[in-house]
């Protein structure tokens, strides 16, 4: 077996376990998290952790692969580590990027799920003060308050 090979298969055996870990780490902890998105619907953030599950896996394991081939043929031991070194990180990298911006999706859908919560009022109001809605002092109010 050539360098070249040998630094496929030693990122292969080391970049998908990785993904595998990373997805099993992030689903795990995510349920927690879409529990709270959802309001409490365990039953719907579980559906939509596994969905992410498999949209993590296609894309990342999809970027391993696309990611796989060298450049230049690796002519020894310190190439090969060059190269892996290289490719890992890319890995690790995007990796990042994918949790952070699916993490970034779901905090900005929590915040406005919970500002929408919190402008409604808790009873319907019963009368309309007048005066109340303008904008500045002195301004007047809406037609027909």
């Amino acid at each position: 077996m050539d360098w070249t090979v040998a630094t496929y298969v030693g990122y292969l055996a080391v970049a998908v376990p990785l993904t595998m870990w990373v997805a099993h780490v992030l689903s795990t902890n995510g349920t927690i998290f879409l529990a709270d998105v959802f309001e409490g619907r365990h039953d719907l953030a579980g559906a939509v952790n596994r969905l992410l599950v498999v949209g993590f896996y296609l894309l990342n394991v999809g970027f391993v692969l696309l990611f796989l081939r060298v450049g230049d043929p690796v002519t020894g031991a310190s190439a090969m580590l060059e190269s892996l070194s290289v490719k890992l990180g890319v890995v690790l990298l995007v990796l990042g990027v994918v949790h952070f911006a699916n993490v970034m999706v779901f905090n900005s859908i929590r915040r406005r799920h919970r500002f929408e919560q919190s402008t409604v009022p808790p009873v319907p109001p019963t009368r309309v003060v007048p005066g109340a809605f303008a904008p500045y002092p002195g301004a007047h109010p809406a037609p027909g308050r």
